[in-house]
């Protein structure tokens, strides 16, 4: 089912993480989360952190992993994701050294020697956009395509953001359609319908999901990821939005 497949990024909340991470986990769950996807940890133990998840119901859909770290820190990676039993780690944003040509070079070139190393053991290392990577181009492509492009031995999988392909003045179905069975998790995030183009709660901006939903279902999606980066009010407030307006959306489908 459609709705299983919601979770809420803990990027969004990661100011309450820091002040309580299990109390947090908690209340997304009594709020109808089934799933949350990893974004640090906070100095909290994994083993402690994964076992509380088990025993409230919460799964996991992918780690939002530095490159760094996957780099110089991969055994304990791994660990991680056995321990919250998920097979994703999704290099989730780069410095502003690497943004430009010979960033991207570098980064793909690490990401699949990564994939290289994790691959055959059934892990998928994935990358995930803002806007920045469409502004360069590279071998006639943007530098997300050029990141992406496929090597079937060491592949890196897509996770693509609605909100930044639209921040790039993109239409996000485009952009998401060229990733079909490539795409195990996508990022909902929506966008002010006003000259700020911010950060919205889905369904409350600019971003036509239903197109979306019905192309995730039909092209391997697992997860759909949903995450606010900045919120005017609450961010459990905003996650309660979001998942209240997919639930809805989920049953016109």
């Amino acid at each position: 089912m459609i709705q299983d497949k919601l979770a809420a990024q803990l990027f969004t909340v990661r100011n309450e993480l820091k002040q309580d991470f299990i109390y947090t986990l908690k209340e997304l769950r009594k709020m109808g989360w089934t799933a949350v996807q990893i974004d640090g940890l906070h100095g909290n133990d994994p083993a402690e952190i994964a076992a509380v998840m088990k025993e409230i119901g919460l799964r996991t859909a992918g780690m939002h992993v530095g490159l760094e770290r996957m780099k110089h820190d991969l055994d304990q990676v791994i660990i991680e994701a056995d321990l919250f039993e998920t097979p994703d780690m999704i290099c989730h944003s780069l410095p502003d050294e690497h943004k430009n040509e010979q960033g991207y070079l570098y980064v793909r070139q690490e990401l699949r020697k990564v994939s290289a190393i994790v691959s055959p053991q059934g892990y998928r290392v994935g990358f995930h956009n803002h806007d920045w990577e469409f502004h360069t181009m590279m071998e006639g492509k943007y530098a997300l395509q050029y990141l992406l492009e496929y090597d079937e031995a060491t592949p890196v999988y897509a996770e693509i953001d609605t909100y930044w392909v639209k921040k790039a003045n993109l239409d996000p179905l485009r952009i998401i359609e060229s990733y079909a069975h490539r795409m195990p998790i996508l990022h909902f995030k929506d966008m002010t319908d006003d000259d700020r183009h911010y950060f919205a709660e889905v369904g409350s901006g600019v971003i036509d999901f239903a197109p979306i939903l019905r192309w995730g279902e039909q092209h391997g999606v697992e997860w759909y990821a949903v995450e606010q980066d900045y919120c005017p009010g609450s961010p459990m407030d905003s996650l309660e939005s979001s998942l209240h307006y997919l639930r809805q959306l989920i049953t016109t489908l």
